[in-house]
């Protein structure tokens, strides 16, 4: 009996800590609050920066990650790839739409969405998650025609038409639109929130205030501050990668991560209209270098510029049709000031260059980063003028006599410095040269320069004089 006692005493003695170390591994309230600001549209480096910065708070083993958001959308690639590290996190993620007069548009609705906890600030909105294809137009709905029908047999025409499939507006819409909607569902059911009113922002793109948000149980909290947040949900339980935890947050304090220089850069370069001065300065660079072999620094910096906007093409969703009719018509642009064409090959690389900046650019989720379009009209004609332009100037100096080396010399005038038969002295551009003829020559005779041998001239009288180079 003793020996039974001893071994449920040694049985409890391990098991209890265990349960105690469970429990307090349960319980997401042991480690500090890390902030994470999103600001702006959802692009490249916004995603660099936050998966970085959860993967961090993971490492040290925070208590909460905050995604403060106040973006108008952004590109789906970008979205998808922080919806995935939320998803994964091992750290309870909150995602808050703050400040006042913030919102969580397009791509900040799905993010809220897949976030354990969804709340706002007091005078936010969230919503208008319909995808955009962009640089493509939406097109409006068909009107009926006005017709002189009765109202019967108008009613019976409607009621017929409505009941017909007929063809789909816009195919490419609908798929994304329903890809999106049922993307949103999912994570929706996931966190129990609101699925009806997610598949309608993105197929109707209507939109909440804050207030209305969490009557409907789009979101849990309405929240006036980040401290105001960690009190409200303290307690709460979530579940995470399967297992549920039960929040501490009233008193931990919060650590706010900046975005650093590599996420600064990210920002910069991944820009749709960046990358595409970032190429056009490249393909400038890289002509002008190879018009005029020597001067270095165009193709340092055309070589560095293409390499920065392969990496933007790289983050960025790009229509490589759009990518080679870019190069086509610079290609144009070069070969109307080799090939008298009349301006048609001028005109056609404009052309080619500005549909090739337009359609760059594949569809996503926001029309956050598509390209005005008098921007990519300027970009055109700017282009066009300064490709065309340093491609005729070269072109105007190797029209140009050559003004040094050995070349220069023939047909040079000269002087006999004294009288020689077969070789003898003469001034030729200001210098001494030995000098060979077939002709006697004089002293102070005009000579020109048949051709050079070394460092000795081929000489002949010039019968024409003139001044002597």
């Amino acid at each position: 009996m003793r020996k039974i006692l001893l071994r449920l005493a040694a049985l409890v003695m391990i098991v209890v800590p265990l349960a105690v170390i469970a429990a307090a591994g349960l319980r997401a309230g042991d480690g500090k609050v890390v902030v994470l600001t999103l600001a702006g549209a959802v692009s490249p480096a916004t995603a660099d920066y936050a998966v970085r910065g959860m993967r961090e708070a993971a490492e040290r083993n925070a208590a909460l990650i905050v995604l403060q958001m106040d973006t108008p959308g952004g590109l789906d690639m970008a979205m998808r790839s922080i919806i995935k590290e939320i998803l994964s996190s091992p750290v309870p993620v909150a995602s808050y739409v703050a400040p006042s007069g913030a919102r969580a548009a397009s791509a900040g609705t799905y993010i809220l969405y897949a976030s354990h906890i969804a709340a706002m600030a007091p005078g936010t909105n969230l919503g208008a998650a319909t995808p955009v294809a962009i640089g493509m137009p939406s097109q409006p709905a068909p009107q009926p025609a006005a017709t002189d029908e009765g109202e019967g047999k108008k009613t019976d025409r409607a009621k017929a038409k409505k009941d017909s499939p007929g063809p789909p507006v816009d195919t490419m819409k609908a798929k994304l639109v329903n890809d999106a909607s049922a993307y949103i569902r999912g994570l929706a059911q996931l966190r129990g929130r609101n699925a009806e009113w997610a598949e309608q922002a993105v197929r109707e793109a209507v939109s909440l205030s804050a207030e209305e948000a969490v009557k409907l149980k789009v979101v849990d909290v309405l929240a006036q501050d980040v401290p105001a947040l960690l009190k409200k949900i303290d307690g709460r339980k979530v579940t995470v990668q399967g297992v549920e935890r039960t929040l501490a947050t009233a008193d931990a304090e919060t650590v706010a991560l900046d975005p650093d220089w590599r996420s600064e850069l990210l920002a910069v370069i991944a820009n749709p209209g960046m990358a595409l001065i970032l190429m056009m300065i490249g393909i400038y660079g890289l002509i002008f270098e190879f018009s005029n072999p020597g001067f270095i620094g165009p193709g340092v910096i055309g070589a560095i510029c293409l390499l920065l906007a392969a990496f933007a093409f790289q983050l960025l969703p790009i229509n490589y049709t759009g990518l080679g009719l870019i190069l086509l018509g610079v290609a144009f642009i070069i070969a109307e000031a080799f090939v008298p064409s009349f301006g048609i090959l001028g005109i056609g690389g404009a052309a080619a260059l500005v549909i090739g900046a337009i359609v760059l650019f594949d569809g996503d989720m926001s029309g956050s980063y598509a390209l005005p379009v008098s921007f990519i009209v300027t970009l055109g004609v700017v282009s066009s003028g300064l490709v065309f332009a340093t491609v005729a100037l070269a072109l105007k100096a190797r029209r140009r006599p050559v003004v040094s080396g050995s070349e220069d010399m023939i047909g040079a005038r000269g002087t006999a410095l004294e009288d020689f038969e077969h070789e003898g002295w003469v001034r030729v551009a200001g210098e001494r040269w030995r000098a060979s003829s077939s002709n006697r020559v004089q002293r102070g005779q005009a000579l020109r320069v048949k051709s050079r041998t070394g460092l000795t001239l081929v000489v002949e009288p010039d019968n024409q004089g003139g001044n002597n180079r």
